[in-house]
């Protein structure tokens, strides 16, 4: 995909260059103390934006975190596109970790859907329903269905997804962001063996969420 060799994400270069040279303009004027606040808004969204390399696991039928954050929610929820319990795991995004997304495993997307919506806090759990959201149905290499969302926020107002349906991609790649802070909530069928817990970190590419079945 477009970041994959990549140090920052190409979403991100519009907000840096504009940041940088409002920090000379203000440098060429004498403006320091203003310059320097610049400066340091410029190097955090040089921050913000960074696309780290991931080592991509090697285990059949893996599925990982599609984002970095922590998991705010692991258990079982209807998936309303697919209308069946599935395993629900919630990974939250704060403004402080990277937020390009990556593909969670090996698979075809079969449909790709969009949900006009609020911008609650996405660690209220009403934002699953209300809040602004782009979702992933994708069929893993032996027929099982992984319905990913990229869920708007608070602060993020900006959802970023370069697939469409048809799309077939390995695990680990590339495939969106969403900016300044959300979060991803993605739906394992019942059978999965889960990997991980309520509270753990996750590396968007590395953790493994569960095997499934």
């Amino acid at each position: 995909m477009t970041n994959d060799n990549s140090p920052i994400a190409v979403e991100g270069v519009p907000f840096i260059a504009t940041a940088g040279l409002l920090t000379l303009l203000c440098a060429v004027f004498h403006w320091w103390v203003v310059a320097f606040f610049l400066l340091v808004v410029t190097l955090f969204i040089v921050y913000f934006f960074r696309n780290p390399r991931r080592v991509i696991p090697n285990v059949e039928n893996a599925v990982v975190a599609p984002a970095d954050g922590v998991i705010i929610y692991a258990g079982r929820a209807v998936e309303s596109h697919l209308q069946q319990e599935m395993e629900k795991i919630s990974i939250f995004m704060s403004v402080f970790n990277v937020h390009v997304n990556r593909f969670p495993l090996v698979g075809k997307v079969l449909d790709r859907f969009y949900i006009h919506g609020k911008f609650l806090d996405v660690r209220d759990e009403r934002a699953t329903f209300e809040n602004e959201q782009l979702g992933l149905i994708i069929e893993g290499a032996r027929g099982a269905k992984v319905v990913c969302v990229q869920v708007a926020g608070l602060i993020a107002r900006r959802i970023v997804c370069y697939l469409q349906p048809g799309d077939t991609l390995p695990m680990g790649d590339i495939y969106g962001l969403i900016r300044f802070g959300s979060r991803l909530d993605i739906y394992l069928p019942i059978g999965t063996d889960v990997r991980v817990d309520l509270g753990e970190k996750t590396v968007a590419g590395e953790t493994i969420l569960g095997i499934l079945p």
